[in-house]
């Protein structure tokens, strides 16, 4: 577990107490310890880090609340995993990504408080690095109360000290604080959370993006990145190998892990930004377009030593469900028809196509069913088929079905509508059916498409199927407000065929 000390002090005078109990009572405490005072300073930006690892039951909840000075903090409410070869009767995760603070409100979060979830999984861009409103749509001028001001002065971060005042100022927000305190979170990352469609300049040996700056400075890159990754650790709790000292970045921090739902369930979550060298396309306003999807073969995604666990994640599960948690879109996404055609999503996997047909095969041969991929990043709701090829987009093969995607929507962040400025009203009605359609008919293999709404989705995992809902819930007031079941769809358990609800 990890909690943020906020303290208006320098910190570290007084030790940290924390406790551990299966009730909001506290009545029967099963953990109590301490924090020395040392690690409750501005060394780690009064952020604590507490490992219980053998010290809680398997498939329970506990209530825990830290101590510091005689001030109680709120009581936040955590979920341990099912016991290894346990067959759970269900899992349940809320699904969230991309929350760009600066354009809307988090009221969707106060739905994910409520809901009856065993975890709260994060696929990305928990915080954007940006102020001054650089990654917003043509309404964003509708919330002068979510402005950000860095520390630097700068328009996108340019220190430790920027990231970590965004990841206090994200933690501020009385939605966010509920979801967090109610969930046990699972984090990933995607580009934000240091820089702009990043990637890795294997020739320079240092990260590289288009969207900041200095995004062709590698030591400044270098050093941006260490920042971002050391804010992260800091803020979010995940049990990964950091090692601030490394030489290199990429043996500092090992984000990609997998976690066990007994029988159930094999969850992988993958970095797709430490390890990708650089797309192809070209960047046309901030979105990288191509004529075609890249079939290089010496495009990465994620890199040779990630890819080979990776594959050997999906070679050896034997649960009835492997989950894949994938920071950016899987399926092929056309606009046109023919030679007419282009790819506007070259930062997803569309720029990758060889290193990800490698992967559906490995879907292919090692299972007939129970593939679950879990995305954000795009800010729609999307639900589609990832097959070995996509016979009606140019390629040769047999169209099989090796698994469904299910992305969730943003839960601010610009989408489509917004960025073109047809979000709400009567424009928002009238263009919605037509932009839906009309990528559900350029791509055949896409069956739902909604870039209308802001929301979040929860996914549910039972020997028989998977269970995909995404709610609508209105991002424009400071409330959560009502929420809309915007689609729902099931999986059987034994094939791929995406069933409404």
């Amino acid at each position: 577990m990890s909690r943020p000390e906020q303290s208006s002090g320098t910190g570290g005078d007084e030790p940290l107490a924390v406790e551990v109990a299966p009730d909001e009572t506290f009545g029967e405490v099963v953990v109590r310890g301490v924090v020395p005072a040392e690690r409750v300073g501005p060394a780690f930006d009064h952020t604590v880090r507490v490992d219980l690892d053998g010290a809680l039951s398997p498939d329970s909840t506990y209530a825990y609340r830290f101590v510091y000075d005689g001030v109680r903090s709120p009581v936040g409410r955590c979920r341990t995993l099912p016991a290894p070869g346990s067959t759970p009767e269900s899992v349940r995760l809320a699904v969230v990504s991309c929350q760009d603070y600066e354009n809307g409100y988090y009221g969707a979060y106060g739905h994910v408080a409520r809901e009856d979830v065993d975890f709260l999984l994060h696929l990305g861009d928990l915080i954007y690095e940006s102020a001054a409103r650089l990654f917003t749509g043509l309404g964003s001028e509708r919330y002068p109360d979510r402005d950000v001001t860095l520390p630097s002065g700068e328009d996108r971060a340019w220190s430790l000290a920027d990231f970590r005042y965004l990841h206090r100022l994200y933690r501020s927000d009385r939605f966010f604080q509920r979801a967090l305190e109610r969930h046990t979170l699972i984090a990933g990352w995607d580009d934000h959370g240091v820089a702009n469609n990043r990637y890795w300049d294997y020739e320079a040996d240092a990260p590289a993006t288009p969207g900041h700056p200095r995004g062709d400075d590698p030591e400044f890159m270098r050093e941006l990145t260490r920042a971002g990754i050391r804010a992260w650790y800091e803020y979010l709790p995940a049990r990964i190998r950091y090692d601030p000292d490394a030489e290199r970045i990429h043996d500092s921090f090992r984000l990609y892990r997998s976690l066990r739902f007994g029988t159930l369930a094999d969850l992988a979550l993958t970095d797709q930004r430490l390890f990708r060298n650089e797309p192809g396309g070209r960047y046309v306003a901030g979105v990288n377009l191509g004529l075609r999807r890249d079939t290089d073969p010496t495009r990465t995604m994620l890199g040779d030593d990630q890819l080979a666990w990776f594959t050997e994640e999906i070679t050896d599960s034997t649960a009835t469900w492997f989950v894949w948690s994938n920071a950016v879109l899987s399926l092929p996404l056309r606009l046109g028809a023919g030679p007419l055609s282009i790819y506007p999503k070259q930062d997803s996997w569309d720029g990758y196509a060889a290193e990800r047909a490698r992967i559906f095969e490995t879907f292919a041969e090692t299972r007939d069913s129970g593939v679950v991929t879990l995305t954000g990043d795009m800010h729609s709701t999307v639900a589609g088929y990832q097959r070995t090829a996509y016979p009606e987009l140019g390629d040769a093969g047999d169209a099989t079905r090796v698994g469904v995607e299910f992305m969730t929507p943003a839960m601010t962040s610009v989408n489509v509508a917004e960025a073109v400025g047809v979000d709400g009203g009567v424009l928002g009605r009238l263009t919605r059916p037509l932009v839906s359609g009309g990528v559900r008919a350029m791509n055949a293999h896409i069956r739902v498409f909604d870039s209308h709404h802001w929301g979040y989705s929860v996914v549910e995992f039972t020997p028989g199927a998977c269970t995909f809902t995404t709610y609508a819930v209105d991002k424009t007031v400071d409330a959560a407000g009502s929420k809309r079941r915007l689609f729902g769809a099931s999986v059987p358990a034994d094939g791929y065929e995406i069933r409404p609800v």
